[in-house]
């Protein structure tokens, strides 16, 4: 496994990350506490060392497999959490003061919550789960975390940036308080390379990836007959005509790059980490099979420069989560 730096914070973080959303419970149907359990073990047997998880994924229930994970290891495991919009909009809307969705006494409260889910002394990364550049230097939000630096509750701050808005936080890349950002990057999605990454790299902020198989488009096992189970988020992600749509343009790659439908999820992670901004990425892993398939990417090895110049012409920027 090939680390990074993480920015400023002095965390040196496994390429390849672990999105902990799927083993909430609710929104990905399916996952075992018992596979996720094996699967966070075999990730860090593996090398990994970094795990991206949240308050809101299953009510804390993310968090409490993680800290049992983390505290019953040996090695060293970085933990990065959120804190959840108080007013529960996701992604956070224009308009509002910041007092309405991070006030400084709710920042506290579900650090303590966190904390006591995860069973940790100290948070790595605590983030806030949306965004808003307007707020910058309004309320109480940037006092609390700076005390619970003092405190020593949480290492770093970050914010997860609002879906498909990479724009949405260069003021406060700007103003240097913050450590990490999380945004999501991908082969369709190649947004963030415009403006947001110049300013991490320029300010020294980590970066953090989600969704880089688009929530599974990108491993080329998404076609217009593919069903999900009842309750499952993706029934409204590719909802209507979507699944036929994203079949096409996968199957446009694989046909432009002269690759097997099996070697696509490894070509969607490389093409994230041949980004010299990018820290991390953190795809979700329910199952040891899909851990043993992405870890195996993470050895420092990007994706060659001509296979990601033909990429830049699959760019589809588009927002599924809100449409």
């Amino acid at each position: 496994m090939n680390y990074r730096k993480l920015g400023k914070t002095g965390l040196e973080v496994s390429e390849v990350g672990y999105g902990a959303w799927g083993i909430g419970q609710d929104a990905w149907v399916g996952a075992t506490d018992d596979e996720s359990l094996r699967a966070l073990n075999r990730a860090i047997d593996l090398g990994l060392n970094f795990i991206d998880t949240a308050l809101a994924y299953g009510e804390g229930h993310s968090e409490r497999l993680v800290g049992q994970v983390v505290r019953e290891r040996s090695e060293t495991v970085y933990v990065a959490t959120k804190i959840p919009p108080r007013n529960r909009i996701w992604p956070a809307p224009a308009g509002l003061h910041p007092d309405e969705v991070f006030p400084g006494d709710y920042v506290r409260e579900c650090t303590e919550r966190s904390l006591d889910n995860l069973g940790l002394e100290t948070i790595d990364v605590q983030q806030f789960h949306v965004w808003q550049d307007e707020w910058i230097g309004e309320g109480g939000w940037l006092e609390a975390i700076e005390e619970l630096k003092r405190e020593g509750r949480i290492r770093a701050f970050g914010v997860s940036i609002n879906d498909h808005q990479p724009e949405n936080a260069l003021r406060l890349i700007e103003t240097g308080v913050v450590d990490t950002v999380q945004v999501i990057y991908n082969i369709f999605d190649q947004s963030p390379e415009d403006a947001l990454f110049p300013a991490c790299q320029r300010q020294g902020v980590g970066v953090i990836v989600r969704v880089p198989f688009d929530e599974g488009s990108l491993t080329g096992n998404i076609t217009p007959e593919t069903t999900f189970k009842e309750g499952d988020f993706r029934n409204d992600y590719f909802g209507g005509e979507r699944k036929r749509e994203v079949h096409e343009r996968v199957e446009s790659i694989i046909s432009d790059l002269g690759i097997s439908r099996d070697e696509l999820p490894e070509v969607a992670l490389r093409y994230v980490l041949s980004h010299p901004a990018v820290s991390t990425v953190i795809p979700g892993m329910r199952s040891v099979k899909n851990v043993e398939r992405n870890m195996a990417v993470g050895d420092g090895r990007g994706l060659p420069e001509e296979q990601v110049e033909k990429l830049k012409a699959h760019r589809w920027v588009r927002d599924f989560y809100s449409a």
